[in-house]
């Protein structure tokens, strides 16, 4: 783990430098995590939807469940089947106390659904906020040779895997070095 955190570290205070030489990339960076966020907010919405409906359901069956006890029980009292009866009004009772446990869970759902949709509706100004800085910051920018050359590749994607011409260009590049140091070395 040692060696993880010292690289870790390592990126990150890379990174950290990266982004203070390049104030109008830590907006982008910024824009980029708030994008991120949104898109777990929205996933987290739709997961709490989904169980706040399979709770609904759970509470419609204990509900037809608990109006079919009911039926019993009357139906075992009008017989005069005492013992009946009362195991029904047991067994209503229990399903009763699952049910009003259910429907609190239920609520408590909504809450979450509620309060998630309400850091939805504060991420999504915050993205807008920095949305609109970037743009300032991009329409009053002026981009110099060499700041193109440092922040060039910033918004491209790399994709391992493939070939990657710049490390083919520099492994030959450093190749070359070597042979040479080589052959200065060998002449003396």
């Amino acid at each position: 783990m040692g060696l993880f955190d010292d690289f870790s570290r390592f990126l990150e205070s890379r990174l950290e430098e990266f982004l203070k030489n390049n104030p109008h990339l830590e907006l982008e960076a910024l824009l980029e995590q708030l994008r991120e966020q949104e898109e777990d907010t929205l996933r987290l919405i739709a997961d709490l939807q989904l169980q706040e409906k399979r709770s609904q359901d759970e509470i419609l069956a204990k509900a037809q469940d608990i109006q079919r006890w009911h039926i019993r029980v009357e139906k075992a009292k009008t017989a005069n089947r005492l013992d009946l009866a009362e195991a029904a009004q047991q067994r209503e009772a229990t399903l009763l106390r699952e049910g009003n446990q259910r429907w609190g869970q239920m609520q408590g759902i909504k809450e979450r659904v509620a309060q998630a949709k309400e850091l939805l509706k504060r991420i999504q100004q915050r993205r807008q906020e920095v949305q609109t800085k970037v743009t300032e910051a991009q329409a009053t920018r002026t981009y110099g040779a060499s700041q193109r050359l440092e922040t060039a590749g910033w918004n491209q994607t790399r994709t391992y895997g493939g070939r990657d011409d710049l490390d083919d260009a520099f492994r030959r590049w450093e190749t070359q070095d070597e042979l040479e140091q080589l052959k200065r070395n060998m002449g003396k």
